[in-house]
């Protein structure tokens, strides 16, 4: 049996951070990043409210709005529609009713 050297360790760790960023967080257009920021934040905000890790944009339903995302959390069967700032940054987060 092997044992890691702590070279070994670092090396797969930064892969593994480095494999889990969005490209888009670190491309030359603003609004990429912008826009990049601003989904994992809404993500990131659903998830806490909702209490569902398994929470993510939902890329099938247009918006046409800026600044606007809809998050679906699939665990608790709820979407929800978060509006950002110019920053990226969430300002309103509110469950979709079901009709």
């Amino acid at each position: 049996m092997r044992i890691f050297t702590p070279t070994t360790l670092i090396l797969c760790t930064a892969i593994l951070t480095l494999s889990a960023c969005d490209p888009a967080e670190f491309d030359t257009d603003p609004d990429v990043r912008r826009d990049a920021r601003a989904n994992r934040k809404c993500v990131l905000e659903v998830q806490e409210i909702a209490k569902d890790p398994a929470a993510q944009l939902n890329t099938t339903l247009p918006i046409v709005e800026i600044n606007q995302y809809i998050i679906d959390a699939p665990t608790q069967q709820e979407r929800w529609m978060c509006r950002t700032d110019d920053e990226g940054n969430p300002t309103q987060l509110y469950k979709l009713g079901n009709g």
